[in-house]
């Protein structure tokens, strides 16, 4: 039984399954779609459907250039994602694959700034902030 506050046990084993599955896909270049073609991808997270018929894959490009684009191209292509899935993973169904942007970074990058600034640091009582 899982809390409704967030997902399964079974949710997050299956996300990290495809997780490592699409990563694999993904650095074999077994899509044939030109515009991913040369491009380094960074799979940071699967989150499925309680039912595990949805995937959400949290996609971020190397050096976070072309971003939107790339995450067109994976999406027009999550058919072909789909289909390498099924020959890779052992699920009773293949999910639905839907590709966004993966913001942590980003996240991660904000806070460390919040955290390095004068106030917030004297604030902590640190002496100096950290680079």
């Amino acid at each position: 039984m899982h809390s409704p506050d967030g997902p399964s046990q079974r949710q997050l084993r299956v996300g990290e399954m495809l997780r490592r599955a699409i990563s694999e896909i993904l650095v074999r270049g077994d899509l044939y779609n030109p515009d991913l073609a040369n491009v380094s991808v960074t799979v940071g997270e699967v989150r499925t459907s309680p039912d595990l018929k949805n995937a959400t894959v949290f996609v971020y490009p190397l050096g976070g250039q072309n971003a939107e684009n790339m995450v067109a191209a994976l999406n027009k292509s999550s058919g072909e994602v789909r289909y390498a899935l099924t020959k890779n993973v052992a699920l009773k169904h293949s999910p639905k694959i839907k590709f966004m942007l993966d913001t942590t970074f980003d996240q991660m990058d904000d806070t460390r700034r919040l955290l390095n600034q004068e106030n917030v640091t004297r604030d902590l009582g640190d002496d100096e902030p950290e680079v």
